[in-house]
């Protein structure tokens, strides 16, 4: 299929220019003004608007088995909502069960994924240790293209990782040329919270983000930065939630050490408030970990993505549906945790950040597209407009205006965190491999579209 984008104004993490963009079996085939299209090429019209690095998700769980369920979205309505909001390609999660090898885990994922209607890619979550993990981990990273690998330092008794796990798996990934991304929470500390707050009979929504303080996620923060520090792994900080995480990831990084940190779209947006909505069924719809925070979190958040210690934006896309989230009405404990947003990030972003002046649109590429893709090693084949690389696009109209609800969005989850926000700046087109799979409202996703990415290691001693 032959593609061309007509008019635009293209938007990489460096630069603005005026360009138009030919894409042709998949990839981008030339960038340049007053481009001439094949007689057979469809034509978008992109005068007005911006043309831009189709956006990553560098944090999702799509039909993820979690807490005794399993989330609404699967991997083809996951990322087909994100193709609807200009996300072409997520990065998601294989979450082995306690004792299970990380390559049996790993099938089973690729198995689920084969439905996907967008490109996709996995990291590999290190939820226990012995001799097969050490080995899975070296043939994930040598024959199937898998550089980066989850810690759940949260979630006591089910898939928290001990201190003993972080250092020989940050150990492991170092030799690998891999990178270990890290949930930061204290999950014993949030375990006696926890405890502490049922006995007083506080059961409700209200408890979860008194059992998960700020500080809590700090602790684990500071905790997994030093052991890569002392063991010289660099390490990327999943959901900072938190002005407490962002100064441990900002001293770190003055001290010259390589750590990363990740904002999601409904911590920079939402506050805590949320929890002690009139209506339970509500306030449950909105129990994720860490938890939203007081607003000053958020002003700290946007500081970092500012400053450059805060380098992605995702979205931690996790549905549960009100009958779900149900399981915990009389015990917060026992709510899944988990929200939506991977359709509406790119939106959201932009509205917050843009359109406030706090983020120029080079910005805004670096932060939903660009630095994953870097921080991945898949660039420039994700994350750039340019020759050669992958034909995923996404034409933006900066006027553009939605309001967002959870009865006009495509994921299958029966809630919307931003339920009600109009955002001005939205995508008109989005173009996934070449082929144009969103135009003005019209979804045209197909099941089993997108393909598994595979992400070389970086330098080591494989």
């Amino acid at each position: 299929m032959t593609l061309l984008i007509r008019g635009g104004t293209v938007v990489n993490a460096d630069r603005a220019f005026r360009a138009d963009v030919l894409c042709e079996g998949g990839k981008i085939v030339a960038v340049g003004e007053n481009l001439e299209a094949p007689a057979h090429a469809e034509v978008i019209d992109a005068g007005g608007q911006y043309v831009m690095p189709g956006g990553i998700d560098p944090h999702t769980h799509m039909q993820l088995p979690f807490m005794g369920t399993v989330t609404a979205d699967d991997f083809y309505t996951g990322t087909a909502a994100g193709l609807a909001g200009g996300t072409t390609t997520i990065i998601d999660f294989v979450i082995p069960d306690p004792k299970q090898r990380l390559m049996d885990a790993f099938q089973t994922w690729r198995g689920w994924a084969e439905k996907a209607a967008a490109d996709y890619t996995f990291h590999v979550a290190v939820t226990w240790w012995d001799d097969t993990v050490h080995e899975d981990m070296g043939t994930l990273v040598k024959r199937h293209g898998v550089n980066s690998f989850k810690h759940f330092m949260a979630y006591k008794n089910a898939i928290m990782a001990d201190d003993e796990t972080l250092v020989k798996s940050f150990r492991r990934a170092l030799e690998l040329g891999a990178i270990p991304t890290v949930h930061a929470e204290n999950g014993e500390l949030v375990y006696q919270l926890q405890r502490e707050l049922l006995a007083k009979g506080i059961r409700g929504p209200e408890a979860h983000p008194l059992s998960r303080p700020p500080e809590v996620e700090a602790e684990a923060a500071n905790r997994a930065i030093a052991i890569a520090g002392v063991l010289g792994t660099p390490v990327y900080i999943v959901h900072v939630s938190c002005a407490e995480s962002l100064e441990a990831i900002t001293r770190a990084r003055a001290r010259g050490q390589r750590v990363y940190g990740e904002a999601l779209a409904g911590h920079l947006v939402i506050d805590d408030s949320v929890y002690r909505d009139a209506d339970p069924e509500v306030a449950r719809a909105y129990v994720m970990s860490p938890p939203f925070r007081s607003s000053h979190h958020q002003t700290a958040l946007w500081q970092g993505l500012q400053g450059g210690n805060l380098h992605t934006t995702a979205t931690d896309h996790c549905t549960f549906c009100a009958g779900q989230k149900g399981m915990g009405a009389d015990d917060f404990t026992r709510i899944p945790n988990g929200c939506g947003g991977v359709e509406e990030r790119m939106a959201v972003v932009w509205d917050a950040g843009v359109n406030t002046g706090r983020l120029t649109p080079s910005e805004f590429v670096r932060v939903t597209s660009t630095n994953a893709a870097q921080i991945f090693n898949i660039y420039p084949r994700k994350g750039s407009v340019s020759v050669g690389a992958d034909a995923d696009v996404v034409v933006w109209d900066p006027q553009g205006t939605r309001t967002l609800s959870a009865a006009t969005q495509h994921s299958k989850g029966d809630f919307n965190v931003f339920e009600g926000r109009t955002v001005r700046g939205i995508p008109t087109h989005t173009v996934a491999a070449g082929k144009l799979v969103y135009a003005n409202g019209d979804l045209r996703a197909e099941r089993g579209a997108g393909r598994y990415v595979e992400r070389p290691a970086f330098t080591g001693t494989i």
